[in-house]
């Protein structure tokens, strides 16, 4: 009988002292139970889906047997509502987490290191808390010809270069520009941008003025005032971008000195000379090409003129432009011998050909089958009498 009786005493479970605490209230309890669920239930605590039991300051189950002690600490932790902002849409739950990255890391987030967390992953949760949360993102930077991969979750493009040690400095832009959001596709574009301004001196060149006098014979000059260039001083700025130079542009010029004209006096008295016999009141460069009735380019023979003469040798043409100026003057080219300007041509063809003025061109008719070829730079004499005004073109 006795030992029966100290069998059955040792199998009694031992009463222990447990304080639950739940918020302001508390309540101890003086019982051997040692499953959570059923000490809360005995002092009318029902828990909530996401809150917690603390023993001891310990998160334990609340379904399974707490070991044999005598005294215990219960504290019920309530949950509160947190309101997650993401990049996509708002998330509201309820935790009962110590502190906010255990909350998201409960709500099944996974943080790195360069998540953005507002407030931070460490603050404790004491009450209904809003954080916002951007996860990084991984970006391609191209600066200075490199790329550089970095994990970021800045708001704006500024930010992420700052985060990655490469902030815009002066006039650097990049692309999506400093102050958007990160663009879509990762790819983010830094231009190196600086500017020097270069002083340059320039010359101005003068101009010249022509006075006619009829004192100095026709063909030739005398200077009054000799030509002085002006000076001026240009201010350029150059950009350059990258390191290659992209514009320039003049921001200032200030004239140094003023340039100076030079005054000539062009004579207009006629004096004539004489050549093999022949007096001639100007001899000029004009450019010769040569001709004959049936070899003038017209694609058969045409013997009219002008001035009504048969083309042939001793008739020249000049350019229609000039052609009433001229009509009828009698020249002379050495080599070719006396003619009279009475017949027109197409100066525009060689002025384009070979870049002589129309002005300057001169057209030397032969008789069929007797061309000389004469075509280049000939001097032309034109015979006296010379005429009461002397042409613009010939000053």
């Amino acid at each position: 009988m006795f030992a029966i009786l100290f069998f059955l005493s040792a199998c009694q479970q031992t009463s222990a002292s447990v304080m639950i605490i739940d918020g302001e209230n508390v309540y101890t309890l003086q019982t051997p139970e040692r499953v959570p669920q059923v000490l809360l239930a005995q002092v009318g605590i029902t828990l909530l889906p996401n809150e917690r039991v603390l023993l001891n300051g310990i998160t334990i189950p609340i379904d399974r047997l707490l070991p044999e002690i005598n005294s215990m600490q219960l504290q019920v932790r309530r949950a509160v509502t947190l309101t997650l902002i993401t990049p996509q849409e708002p998330q509201i739950f309820q935790t009962s987490a110590f502190t906010v990255g255990q909350a998201l890391s409960e709500a099944g987030l996974t943080l790195t290191k360069n998540d953005a967390i507002d407030p931070p992953a460490e603050t404790p949760i004491t009450q209904s808390l809003t954080v916002t949360y951007s996860p990084a993102r991984e970006l391609s930077i191209s600066v200075g010809g490199k790329i550089l991969k970095i994990s970021s979750s800045a708001r704006t493009v500024g930010e992420a270069l700052t985060e990655a040690g490469i902030p815009l400095v002066g006039a650097d832009i990049s692309s999506p520009s400093e102050n958007d959001a990160l663009p879509v596709d990762g790819n983010i574009r830094v231009v190196r941008i600086y500017e020097t301004t270069s002083i340059a001196l320039e010359s101005i060149p003068f101009t010249t003025e022509k006075i006619e006098d009829a004192n100095i014979p026709f063909g030739q000059e005398e200077t009054v005032q000799p030509g002085v260039n002006g000076l001026a001083m240009i201010r350029t700025r150059v950009r350059y971008e990258d390191g290659k130079e992209v514009s320039r542009v003049t921001e200032d010029k200030t004239l140094m000195s003023e340039p100076q004209k030079r005054i000539v006096k062009s004579g207009s008295q006629i004096v004539m000379s004489q050549l093999n016999g022949r007096d001639y009141w100007l001899a000029t460069e004009m450019y010769a090409s040569v001709y004959s009735p049936c070899a003038s380019g017209t694609g058969g023979c045409s013997y009219g003129t002008a001035s009504g003469a048969r083309a042939g040798y001793g008739i020249v043409a000049v350019d229609y432009s000039i052609y009433s100026y001229l009509a009828g003057m009698k020249v002379y080219i050495p080599g070719y011998g006396t003619a009279t300007i009475g017949d027109v041509g197409g100066g525009p063809i060689i002025e384009t050909a070979f870049g002589v003025p129309r002005t300057k061109w001169i057209d030397l008719g032969f008789d069929d089958g007797k061309i000389i070829n004469m075509s280049g730079w000939v001097t032309v004499y034109f015979l006296a009498p010379a005429p009461v005004e002397i042409p613009y073109f010939l000053k």
